[in-house]
């Protein structure tokens, strides 16, 4: 069983910088690919970014590319997601979660169904 507890969270500025982090444990860190989403009030779930240790490969949402950076410490069982030139439209409560490693390509890192541990979540707030 993977636990995963999410930190770094807060209130910032738009145009500001925050970086989130994932710690696990409970399983072998590097089978695992590992992935962000985020849940804005009133609307689903979705893809964030994903990185899988297989290459390593990287995914991202089109709306974050090029402002977040996803990144992992396999001796610290930790992955980071380093957010930058955040908008009020960033606000939303971020999610860490694994899935066993597969398919690397964009669409199914980016599949939530295939992620089976996930952490309680951080929020978020970016003002305007």
């Amino acid at each position: 069983q993977v636990q995963l507890v999410e930190s770094g969270g807060g209130l910032v500025q738009a145009g500001g910088s925050l970086r989130l982090s994932c710690a696990a444990s409970g399983g072998t860190f590097s089978r695992y690919d590992m992935g962000w989403f985020r849940q804005a009030p009133g609307k689903e779930r979705e893809f964030v970014s994903a990185i899988s240790w297989n290459g390593p490969s990287r995914a991202y949402a089109g709306s974050v590319k090029g402002r977040f950076t996803i990144s992992g410490d396999n001796a610290k069982n930790t992955v980071y997601l380093q957010m930058n030139s955040l908008k009020a439209e960033d606000t939303a409560v971020y999610y860490c979660a694994a899935r066993p490693q597969g398919l690397t390509t964009a669409r199914a890192m980016a599949d939530l169904r295939k992620y089976s541990y996930w952490g309680q979540g951080t929020q978020v707030t970016v003002s305007s």
